[in-house]
C-alpha cells in the first residue's frame, strides 16, 4: 500500500481529516492529493477573505441553521463544538476573535492565516501534502483497499480513502464535482444539486439582451443567469445599496409564502444578496428550477404599522415629493425604488395609498440566480442516509468516508458551512485512522 489513508481534496474538510488521520496514535501513513497547486483555494475567499471559521452556539441553537439532515451532523458537532475548534487554532499559533452573531475569525481577519494554521498542523502530525496532483477515478478492491488513479498517469493504493472534494461552487477554487461521481461509482446515490447562498437577480435588474454574447456553462439549471451579465439602467441604480431592518418574503405563484426573514439585504452586481437574501435564495433557487413563478415582497418598515405611516405622512403632506422620500428612505435607494414604483406618484406629488403600499410590500418578481460560478454553498450531494453519521464511513462501501460539502448537508451564512466541513472532516479522519 502506498499509504493508509488517502484523504483526496485539500479544503477544510480535506485538511481537518488529514489532521485527524495523522494525528491518531497509530501514525497512519496519510497522503492529500489536492489538484490546485495549493491547498485550501475556497478558504481564501470565504468571509470576502476574512473567514468566518465558526459560529459561537450551543447545538441547540446551532442546529436550526442547518438546512437539511440536521440530525445527521449532531455526532461530527459533538466531536468538535465551536469551542473545541477555536482551541485547535489557538493551540495551534493563529489567534481567533469573536464578533456581533457569534462569528468566530482569525484576528489577523485574513483567510491565508487558517489555511496556512490547517497545513502546518496537518503536516506536523505527519500528513503529505501533494498539491497540483489530480484525481481520474477511483476503485475499491477486496478485501479491503482502494486504488487511486491521478490525472498524471500514476496509481495510489490505500486501506481508508477519505473522499472530500466539496460541491460545485466557485469552481475555480477546484471544486468541480468530481466527488459526485467518484461516490456514485462506488455505489452511493446523489441527491440532486443546486446553488444556496447565491445572488437573487430581481426581473429587469439584468441587461439580458446580451445573453448571447454570454454562453451559460453546459447543464446550467433553469433560472442560472450567469453574475457576468451586465446590469440594466434600473439595476446599475440599485447596484451598491444596502437596507437595514427590513423584512423580505418569497412566495410562489401569487400568494403561496414560502419563507420569510428579517434582517438586512444588499444590491449588488449579482442581485440580492446580503444576509436574509442568502437565507432566502435556497428555497427561491429551489422553486425557480421547478418552474414556479417566484416573487419577493420587501416590507421596508416592518416596525410600523400601515395605519402609523398614514398618520406619519399626513404631517408631511406639505413637503415636496423629494424631500419627503428622503425622510423615509435611504437616499441612494430613492432612485431605483422610485422607477420600480411609478405609482407613488399622482403628477408631481406623492400618492400617499401608493406609497404607503410600496414600502410595506415592494413587490419584485424573481427572474432568476447566480449558479455555482459564485454561490457560496452547493445543496444536494451524496445522500447522508448511506453515510454513518458517528464515523462518517460509507453504509455503502466499507473503508470509504465522506465529508464536508460533497454531502447532502447545507447550512445558512455565518461560520455554520466551514465549521460542518471541519467537524465531519475531522471525525471522518478519526475514525478511518482508529479503523486501522
Amino acid at each position: 500500500m502506498d499509504a493508509d489513508v488517502i484523504v483526496i481534496g485539500g479544503g477544510a474538510a480535506g485538511l481537518m481529516a488529514a489532521y485527524g488521520a495523522a494525528s491518531g496514535n497509530t501514525n497512519p501513513k496519510v497522503l492529500v492529493l489536492e489538484k490546485m497547486p495549493r491547498p485550501g483555494r475556497k478558504i481564501m475567499i470565504s468571509g470576502k477573505g476574512r473567514c468566518n471559521f465558526t459560529n459561537v452556539k450551543s447545538w441547540n441553537d446551532f442546529a436550526p441553521h442547518i438546512r437539511t439532515n440536521q440530525g445527521f451532523m449532531r455526532a461530527s458537532f459533538k466531536n468538535l463544538t465551536p469551542e473545541k475548534l477555536i482551541f485547535f487554532f489557538n493551540e495551534n499559533g493563529l489567534e481567533t476573535v469573536v464578533e456581533r452573531g457569534d462569528r468566530a475569525y482569525p484576528a489577523t481577519y485574513k483567510a491565508s492565516d487558517i489555511v496556512d494554521t490547517l497545513v502546518k498542523a496537518a503536516s506536523k502530525a505527519g500528513a503529505s501534502i501533494l498539491s497540483g496532483k489530480g484525481v481520474r477515478r477511483v476503485t475499491a478492491f477486496e478485501p479491503d483497499g482502494f486504488c487511486v488513479y491521478c490525472t498524471d498517469g500514476s496509481e495510489l493504493t490505500c486501506r481508508k480513502l477519505i473522499i472530500a472534494t466539496g460541491g460545485l461552487s466557485y469552481p475555480a477554487t477546484g471544486s468541480t464535482g468530481d466527488g459526485y461521481n467518484w461516490a456514485e461509482d462506488l455505489g452511493h446515490s446523489v441527491r440532486s444539486c443546486f446553488p444556496s447562498l447565491t445572488a437573487l437577480v430581481p426581473e429587469g435588474y439584468k441587461d439580458l439582451s446580451t445573453g448571447s454574447a454570454l454562453r451559460l456553462p453546459q447543464g446550467s439549471q433553469k433560472g442560472h443567469i450567469d453574475r457576468e451579465m451586465p446590469l440594466s439602467a434600473w439595476g446599475k441604480s440599485l447596484c451598491g445599496c444596502s437596507i437595514k431592518n427590513v423584512e423580505a418574503a418569497i412566495y410562489s405563484g401569487k400568494s403561496d409564502l414560502i419563507q420569510s426573514e428579517f434582517g438586512d439585504l444588499d444590491f449588488t452586481d449579482g442581485g440580492i444578496e446580503g444576509p436574509i437574501g442568502f437565507k432566502l435564495s435556497r428555497n427561491c433557487v429551489k422553486g425557480l428550477i421547478n418552474g414556479n413563478r417566484i416573487h419577493m415582497v420587501i416590507d421596508l418598515k416592518p416596525a410600523v404599522t400601515e395605519e402609523e405611516l398614514a398618520s406619519r405622512l399626513k404631517t408631511m403632506a406639505d413637503l415636496p415629493a423629494k424631500v419627503l422620500l428622503q425622510k423615509l428612505l435611504p437616499a441612494e435607494l430613492i432612485p431605483g425604488f422610485t422607477e420600480s414604483n411609478p405609482k407613488i406618484f399622482k403628477g408631481k406629488n406623492i400618492d400617499t395609498a401608493a406609497l404607503i403600499k410600496a414600502l410595506k410590500g415592494w413587490d419584485l418578481d424573481i427572474a432568476g440566480f447566480v449558479g455555482y460560478e459564485r454561490c457560496v454553498v452547493t445543496a444536494g450531494g451524496v445522500d447522508t442516509d448511506e453515510i454513518l453519521q458517528k464515523t462518517m464511513e460509507s453504509r455503502i462501501c466499507p473503508g470509504l468516508y465522506l465529508c464536508g460539502e460533497v454531502m447532502d448537508v447545507d447550512c445558512d451564512t455565518g461560520g455554520y458551512n466551514l465549521h460542518c466541513a471541519f467537524a465531519t472532516g475531522l471525525l471522518a479522519g478519526q475514525s478511518a485512522a482508529k479503523a486501522i
